[in-house]
């Protein structure tokens, strides 16, 4: 019984590092650890803080989080100048602005990246963190409910 509980906790606290990990989005994470057998409600709720807690980072971190992508892209001999995914983002940061961002930032870019596309181009930090996060969690969710529904 101490066994599983410690398990169950020790998996818990992988599900929010793997939630808080860049690229590795939390509607991704929450099937995964619904289908290896932990609590679908604890689930979606650590991997939804974990992945928030890197949007609000990310979104404090924007100017230098973008500045070092530039670098980075420098030394591999690429273009200072974004790639065509993050082109592709700042279009649709253009066309549908920061709800559009939140709605496919976990699917396209990575939800830390859409809310520090979005502080970059003018959106505050707190509304940039919060409406992505929401999208996050939305989609955290959606993906949750439907895992337990076809696990259950």
């Amino acid at each position: 019984m101490a066994s599983e509980f410690l398990l169950e906790q020790l998996g818990l606290l992988g599900v929010f590092i793997a939630g808080a990990t860049p690229w590795l989005e939390a509607v991704v994470v929450i099937p995964v650890g619904i289908a290896f057998g932990l609590s679908p409600v604890w689930t979606m709720v650590w991997a939804l803080v974990g992945n928030a807690s890197t949007i609000v980072l990310f979104a404090l971190l924007s100017d230098n989080i973008m500045a070092r992508l530039a670098r980075r892209r420098e030394r591999k001999g690429l273009s200072r100048e974004p790639d065509a995914r993050m082109e592709r983002a700042k279009r649709i940061f253009t066309r549908y602005g920061v709800f559009g961002m939140a709605v496919v930032g976990p699917l396209i870019i990575g939800t830390q990246i859409a809310a520090a596309i979005a502080v970059s181009l003018g959106v505050s930090v707190w509304r940039s963190s919060t409406i992505v996060t929401l999208g996050a969690v939305v989609w955290g969710v959606a993906t949750g409910v439907i895992t337990w529904a076809i696990v259950a």
